[in-house]
């Protein structure tokens, strides 16, 4: 039998076969990457440009989101269960079909649904590539490597603003949905050649359905409710109080699913496990304000500061240098050194600080001022959001990585979406009150004045550059302060965020990766089994013996213990 050392050597690799293995993976998270940044800034005019309402700009990004949370966890549990690299290439197809579908929208509602099916890709890649990764590489190790795929995500993130802007302003906002189709083309050939992962234990596949089901019906009508609520139907209406008892009860009857299925979306035992539970909590917290700033600082340097597309792409850079050169520095430390406590406790209290500041934006805030407020903050998720999966990995059987590791994103993405959806309904109430109250005295002089007051009414997300001056400033000042506001809501939450990872036990970092841990629990349960036998054949050799030994003292004994050593190789 192979002993665990010897595998283990037989799957060292050195850095060029890791990172031809994980080629395909880094670019399908590029493309990901790529396509959502790309769009970014071009989304306002998007908007405008299809009639949307600010609804439905908080709509567009929540779509997606909501897809992907739901599928988050089920992209993962099926990871555990079926052929990892088909699902990698799968969810990296329909991500692509739906983004290209996505450059054919002919109205907001169209944009809306096709960005689900947009979602349901991101799940699988988001998930899915990080299983992959902690199947070639240890957790020890992973920080090096993912070192270096930061640096390749920082250009996507860095790259795709501007990008967008430029395509936006030359070629028009259609443009930036096709980029992407020749990157998915490659890493689908890539991920055909060089990625080749251990398969799952063979077992019957056995999907969990009805979870599936309530798990959608519960977030989509806890998101609707939230979103909705005091805007399209008062709070103590027929209608949500319909809505509310609906996520209620279908959360409730998912969660007592779980508890009874054989294999659940979200297996309830992880929560067993201290590690996950305070990381998911984390997560929650970290999650709001990641998805924050990236739908929100758009609107603020278009809406509020009157920037174009490849303006505003330009100045979230600040953001994007700290988040990515926080993960890319703190991953090479944590690989090198081994220690992630200290860094984590660290970026929440960045975290912290940066929404806080954010919190205090006006329409004229100094953009200097506005460049550190992002820094610290992009500082501060970068040195948390990847070493969460790591320490939940890490920490994890790897019989249930697939679940463990989706899961951690499932809760992130899911209280992103919740977050987002609120804020998003607070910023449109918050405007349009900030509009109606410095509007109040004002009296339209010309035509433009009056046109510009119409369609301010009519609840459209405005073309800032086309507005009158004396309007223009009431706008962003209204904008500017609305999505100050709207930060505030992830104050107590990165609170909340420094509090779990406090708590997080300080476990080292394995230096073997999950296929290594996987292979000697194989090899471990085979010698049990294996001696489990021996001990059943001992047993009744030993019945034998006794019954050998009262028939003949003499002879008995001995020839039958030396049988049974010859058999059992003693």
């Amino acid at each position: 039998m192979t002993s665990p050392t010897h595998a283990a050597a037989e799957t060292t690799r050195s850095a060029r076969e890791v990172f031809t293995a994980i080629s395909g993976l880094i670019v399908g998270m590029f493309v990901a990457v790529l396509s959502g940044t790309i769009v970014s800034t071009s989304l306002p005019v998007i908007i405008a440009d299809l009639g949307g309402t600010q609804s439905q700009y908080t709509w567009v990004i929540t779509a997606s989101l909501l897809a992907t949370a739901i599928t988050t966890p089920i992209w993962g549990k099926l990871a555990d269960l079926v052929d990892r690299k088909i699902l990698v290439q799968l969810s990296l197809i329909i991500f692509t079909v739906g983004t290209v579908i996505a450059g054919f929208s002919v109205d907001t509602n169209m944009l809306i649904a096709v960005r689900v099916i947009q979602g349901i890709g991101v799940g699988g890649l988001m998930s899915l590539v990080m299983i992959a990764i902690a199947l070639i590489i240890s957790p020890r190790e992973r920080g090096k490597y993912m070192g270096v795929v930061g640096g390749i995500m920082a250009f996507a993130t860095i790259g795709g603003p501007l990008l967008g802007g430029l395509i936006t302003d030359t070629l028009g906002w259609r443009a930036n949905f096709f980029v992407g189709v020749p990157f998915s083309i490659v890493a689908l050939i890539l991920l055909q050649f060089t990625l080749h992962l251990p398969r799952p234990a063979k077992a019957k596949v056995s999907i969990d359905y009805f979870g599936i089901v309530l798990l959608a019906v519960g977030v989509s009508a806890l998101l609707i409710w939230v979103s909705m609520g005091g805007n399209q139907f008062d709070w103590d209406s027929a209608t949500s109080i319909a809505l509310a008892v609906t996520a209620g009860l279908a959360i409730i009857a998912f969660i007592t699913v779980e508890f009874v299925v054989k294999e659940p979306i979200v297996p309830m035992s992880l929560f067993r496990n201290r590690t996950f539970t305070l990381s998911v909590i984390a997560s929650i917290a970290i999650g709001v304000s990641m998805f924050a700033t990236a739908v929100f600082l758009a609107q603020y340097f278009q809406l509020a500061r009157g920037a174009t597309p490849t303006e505003s792409g330009l100045m979230t850079i600040p953001m994007i240098i700290g988040q990515m050169g926080a993960s890319i520095i703190i991953g090479q430390l944590v690989s090198r050194f081994g220690k992630w406590k200290g860094w984590m406790v660290t970026g929440s209290v960045l975290t912290l600080i940066g929404v806080t500041l954010m919190s205090t934006l006006r329409y004229d805030t100094p953009f200097p001022l506005v460049a550190i407020y992002m820094f610290v903050l992009g500082a501060g998720l970068g040195m948390v959001m990847q070493n969460l999966t790591l320490i939940v990995q890490n920490d994890t059987s790897p019989r249930q990585l697939g679940a463990a590791s989706s899961n951690v994103n499932f809760f992130r993405t899911i209280a992103g979406t919740i977050g987002v959806t609120v804020m998003g309904s607070l910023l449109s109430t918050s405007v349009a009150s900030y509009m109606k109250d410095s509007l109040s005295d004002f009296t339209p002089t010309t035509p433009e004045e009056i046109s510009a007051l119409k369609a301010l009414g009519s609840g459209d997300v405005p073309n800032v550059s086309e507005l009158p001056d004396t309007i223009r400033t009431v706008v962003e000042a209204a904008y500017g302060h609305g999505i100050a506001d709207s930060f505030m809501i992830a104050v107590p939450l990165a609170v909340l965020g420094i509090i779990a990872i406090a708590f997080i036990k300080n476990n080292p970092l394995s230096t073997k990766t999950s296929a290594e841990l996987m292979r000697e629990q194989a090899e471990e349960s085979a010698i049990e089994l294996a001696e489990a036998e021996v001990g059943a054949s001992t047993s009744t050799g030993t019945i034998r013996i006794e019954t050998a030994e009262a028939a003949s003292p003499s002879t008995g004994s001995v020839s039958v213990l030396e049988r049974e050593d010859r058999e059992h190789g003693r």
